[in-house]
């Protein structure tokens, strides 16, 4: 029997130009799926996906008509099978001095457009009786980061989302789950680490001695997306190196 096989499955995802989405994209394709990209940038976005030979649409998803617009250029392609939603990370700051605009904006991106693409794929998946639903959030959910307050709470938001949802939808066939990275060589880490002795520091305090790379993350986001993944629901896959132990 041949394993780990998303043949003939169809899936969105979201900021799914660069970094993680893009490497979570990659690994769906590598198991036989048909995938469709989303995120802002329509440069960047349209040389991943034809790097990919994928469907592409560009669309802010921390809107509800960007939401609409991604679901609808994916529905167009065919039945969306599998959800990646994999929003960019809220600007960092200290938690006194975050605004209301802040957190508003990251309640948008990184909290509704969950609970929207969600809200528009699930019942497809549940009249089908199969469906996966995965969110890429962070470390930071467990272990808060002083200078992302905004992050912190909105990723702990959609972790407890999609957990309650897992409770509703199991038995639909449908599994709800959360894939979060620790520090991961992306462009958001270098910006938020950009002295490269203090990098090199960080680096040193993780138990695998190295920052982790997005194919990583993607292949455990493409593994959760997987038949074989089919009773694991609820659930938030850590992907950081030891760091959380």
């Amino acid at each position: 029997m041949t394993l780990f096989r998303l043949d003939g499955r169809h899936a969105l995802v979201t900021g799914g130009s660069k970094g993680i989405g893009l490497a979570a994209a990659h690994a769906l394709v590598r198991l036989g799926a048909h995938v469709t990209l989303a995120a802002r940038g329509a440069e960047a976005l349209k040389t991943a996906a034809d790097a990919l030979g994928a469907h592409c649409v560009v669309a802010d998803v921390g809107t509800p008509e960007g939401v609409r617009a991604a679901v609808e250029a994916a529905a167009a392609v065919g039945n969306i099978d599998i959800l990646v939603s994999n929003a960019g990370g809220p600007p960092p700051g200290f938690p006194s001095g975050v605004t209301e605009e802040a957190w508003q904006r990251g309640f948008e991106v990184t909290f509704l457009s969950t609970v929207r693409l969600t809200g528009a794929v699930l019942p497809g998946m549940r009249k089908r009786g199969w469906g996966r639903i995965i969110a890429v959030t962070s470390l930071t959910v467990g272990r808060p980061a002083l200078n992302l307050p905004v992050s912190n709470a909105m990723r702990a938001a959609v972790t407890n989302h999609l957990r309650t949802l897992a409770l509703e939808v199991a038995a639909d066939g449908v599994t709800c789950n959360t894939v979060a990275p620790g520090y991961t060589a992306t462009d958001r880490l270098k910006a938020l680490h950009a002295d490269p002795e203090a990098a090199e520091q960080l680096s040193a305090r993780i138990p695998a001695r190295r920052f982790g790379l997005p194919g990583e993350v993607g292949a455990a986001v493409a593994f959760l997306a997987t038949p074989e993944a089919g009773y694991i629901t609820g659930q938030e896959i850590l992907v950081d190196g030891g760091w959380s132990i």
